[in-house]
């Protein structure tokens, strides 16, 4: 990527995958007005690599190398000394949607309650079946490759803002953290930009379905702030049990089933999708998304992994996969229908 793509494009970032680069987005007052922004940067992209490499977005790669070269700088370098051979195994690309909420006491709360609901959008989201020319079983097998590294997963509930203070300066002290950097969990408080930072999703093949998992997350954000006014939010649940959620939104996806966190009892994943859909479209109106959601209904009829897997079982070709990846990942519209699961 640093070859193709050089330094200091706007918008466009090297990532620790010496093939990988990441999209950054503007803060903008509504989701619709980011994904256009995030559609523009995916055309500049492609426009800039030309004919020298294609582009696509899934969770991991279908079939390449599971080791692989890391770009240099002194942050990865440091980041390689550290790890080894797992920091070359990390070849895994994530969604991050970063809201801003204003109130600290309101931002602590919703992220608390936010841990609650990483299963849900990691279901909605799961894009990441295959993984060294074979498929998983997974709905998403990221986690797993994620987990390689420490601080990865449900992250820890916090009873304030001194707390995760304590907790960064305990990290910087160790050296095992240097700012944020390290601070890997799939939701985390970003002390540096204002924000809460909800990286739990793979990263999306198409922009439809980005936009899908951006407004359902914004969403959420939002509402469950709505929730802190009204004094409705409940208090945080113990992360093992967000985990053994977490894992069956990894394995299953909106196929599989989730436990209430409370009781234990289960519900159909893709039941509890829908209830949340309905429960946020009053606030997608608010924020631009409700064209999300509808994006959104079809993602938990027909998600990434559901097309990736079923095309391999058609094609019995990677290859495949990885074209129909790259195809999809140019356009700028159009939400997958069922009916593309099938292969034609």
């Amino acid at each position: 990527a640093r070859e193709l793509l050089g330094d200091g494009r706007p918008g466009i970032k090297l990532e620790l995958p010496a093939c990988q680069a990441e999209l950054v987005t503007t803060p903008h007052g509504t989701i619709s007005a980011a994904l256009a922004e995030l559609g523009a940067a995916r055309e500049q992209l492609v426009g800039a690599l030309g004919d020298r490499a294609a582009v696509l977005a899934c969770g991991t790669h279908p079939f390449a190398a599971v080791e692989g070269p890391v770009n240099p700088g002194e942050h990865y370098e440091r980041v390689l000394r550290e790890y080894g051979s797992v920091a070359r195994r990390q070849l895994v690309c994530g969604m991050h949607v970063h809201v801003a909420l204003p109130g600290a006491e309101r931002v602590l709360a919703v992220y608390n309650a936010l841990r609650g609901h990483l299963p849900l959008i990691a279901a909605l989201a799961a894009n990441a079946p295959l993984h060294d020319g074979r498929d998983t079983g997974l709905a998403s097998v990221r986690p797993l490759i994620s987990g390689m590294l420490p601080r990865q997963g449900v992250p820890p509930a916090f009873a304030s803002f001194e707390e995760l203070a304590a907790d960064l300066g305990w990290g910087n002290a160790t050296k095992r953290l240097d700012g944020l950097a390290g601070w890997w969990w799939e939701l985390r408080l970003h002390a540096q930009l204002g924000t809460i930072e909800i990286r739990v999703p793979d990263v999306q093949t198409g922009l439809s379905e980005a936009c899908a998992v951006a407004a359902v997350a914004g969403a959420l954000a939002a509402w469950l702030a709505e929730r802190h006014d009204a004094g409705d939010l409940e208090r945080p649940v113990r992360s093992w049990r967000i985990a053994e959620n977490r894992w069956s939104a990894a394995r299953d996806g909106a196929r599989g089933e989730l436990f209430d966190l409370r009781t234990g009892r289960p519900r159909a994943t893709a039941e509890l999708l829908s209830e949340l859909l309905a429960e946020l479209r009053p606030t997608a109106r608010v924020l631009g998304a409700e064209a999300g959601l509808d994006h959104a209904a079809r993602l938990i009829e027909c998600g990434g992994a559901d097309r990736q897997r079923a095309l391999l079982a058609a094609t019995g070709e990677p290859k495949r996969v990885v074209a129909e990846l790259v195809e999809r990942y140019a356009q700028t519209g159009g939400a997958p229908s069922p009916a593309a699961a099938s292969g034609r």
